[in-house]
């Protein structure tokens, strides 16, 4: 009896040492996501979004009850790091948070039963394997930063902000196999909330990263419709941090109150991975800088994980904000790209259902005024009161029930629709790959190409 128990701690040690606290390389790394899938089926899956230009396999991991497809109810999250391949602290972070979530989950600890049996995970260890293979360890050089075609990824998405004067708008098949890969799996899943992870400061940024000059711009700070919002969730992960709330501990760049920072007021940029995640994909994200040093010390990973343990989980949390539900039109049936407003969050691109009729507003508790418009059908407006859902593991659930027009005149009834609501954004969204895809228009954007000072890059 005594050596079976010795062998079953062993087996329990060896399980628990599994995965150092060192860095791996991207062979190890899918090794690692390989065994995991494998060892979990029944609440992770593993799948690739696309190649780096080298041909390395960028892989995501989904956590959750349901690992392998959406699920009506349940939000979709998403991490990504390593987006600069020389800031390399999130990849680290992100094996640990799958080796926790896991570990939790078999453990029957409550903390990972709530998050995975109320939500489904994506984390993307790497976005940049190239360039984390031809990066230094040097804290402040930039050897590694771009992909392996000398870009810089956090540069090249579309950007709303760029407009007719832009000199050359990419199309996206000219953008890099990274940048398309993100776009693509946007197109796949309806994300709701997303962080991506990098390094070299210590402090969570929000959107605007861009602006044309227009009335976005408030006291310095480019302010989306949602600024209550994204201000609230940098906070989350900057008070949960053991540090970052501090807003002064990197000597390199200036203080932030309470660790935050809107993007643009911090140092413009064009082409930003947050903005297009939330102007053309309505998931809000944010860039989380999460050390004063690009490529930490080996023998520090194991404090900066603790650091971040508690914000990475309770960021996750708040996907759970605001409401939750589905659009169903005058004959009972979830429709898809109805467009869901809220009064006074006049989107760039508008809120619309996803193919499975369903919408995800992340709120401040409080009272709001949704207006819903459907081709065919009434203008449906109705007050709710949003309480506190990330307590609860879920946000508040609300259908909205449209109307049919009446058709026995002759007349065809007016009413507002997406086009006409949202005249600074036309686009359409069809299915594709089983997913929303977005298609913007460029002509109906602002024409300016606004303020961009020189772009920092050494920093995020």
């Amino acid at each position: 009896m005594s050596s079976l128990l010795l062998l079953f701690l062993l087996l329990l040690l060896r399980r628990a040492l599994a995965l150092e606290f060192r860095y791996h390389d991207n062979r190890e790394m899918e090794r690692y996501l390989v065994q995991t899938s494998g060892s979990n089926p029944d609440i992770t899956h593993l799948y690739s979004i696309g190649q780096s230009v080298r041909g390395q396999t960028l892989w995501v991991l989904a956590l959750g009850l349901s690992p392998r497809r959406h699920t009506v109810g349940i939000p979709e999250f998403k991490y990504v790091a390593n987006m600069h391949g020389n800031e390399v602290l999130g990849r680290v972070l992100l094996l640990q948070l799958i080796d926790d979530l896991v570990r939790g989950y078999r453990n029957n600890e409550t903390w990972s039963l709530q998050l995975l049996n109320s939500t489904r995970i994506h984390i993307l260890p790497t976005m940049n394997p190239d360039g984390f293979d031809a990066s230094n360890t040097d804290c402040v050089y930039s050897q590694g930063r771009p992909n392996n075609n000398g870009v810089d990824l956090n540069r090249n998405f579309p950007d709303a902000f760029a407009g007719l004067r832009r000199i050359q708008q990419l199309e996206e098949e000219q953008r890099e196999n990274e940048v398309r890969a993100v776009i693509g799996w946007l197109r796949t899943e309806s994300f709701v909330l997303s962080a991506n992870l990098h390094g070299g400061a210590l402090v969570a940024s929000y959107p605007y990263d861009n602006s044309n000059g227009g009335g976005e711009l408030v006291g310095g700070a480019s302010v989306t419709p949602d600024d209550d919002v994204f201000l609230h969730l940098a906070k989350v992960y900057s008070h949960s941090h053991a540090s970052m709330h501090q807003g002064n501990l990197c000597s390199d760049t200036r203080p932030f109150l309470d660790g935050v920072t809107n993007g643009y007021q911090w140092y413009p940029l064009s082409g930003g991975m947050q903005d297009y995640n939330y102007v053309w994909a309505q998931c809000l994200e944010l860039t989380l800088e999460v050390s004063c040093c690009k490529f930490p010390p080996v023998q520090q990973l194991p404090a900066l994980w603790t650091e971040n343990r508690k914000s990475l989980l309770a960021f996750i949390q708040q996907v759970h904000l605001g409401v939750k539900g589905r659009v169903f039109d005058g004959s009972g049936v979830p429709v898809q790209n109805a467009v869901v407003e809220v009064r006074g969050r006049r989107n760039m691109c508008p809120f619309k259902t996803d193919r499975h009729g369903e919408y995800y507003r992340l709120l401040l508790p409080g009272n709001y005024s949704f207006t819903v418009t459907y081709p065919g059908h009434e203008v449906l407006t109705e007050t709710l009161n949003v309480p506190h859902g990330p307590d609860h593991y879920s946000a508040m659930k609300h259908d909205f029930v449209l109307r049919h027009i009446p058709t026995t005149t002759g007349r065809t009834s007016a009413h507002p629709t997406s086009a006409n609501l949202t005249p600074t954004c036309n686009y359409t969204l069809h299915l594709e790959a089983g997913g929303a895809t977005y298609r913007p228009s460029w002509t109906g954007l602002s024409a300016g190409l606004g303020l961009v000072a020189a772009l920092r890059s050494l920093i995020g």
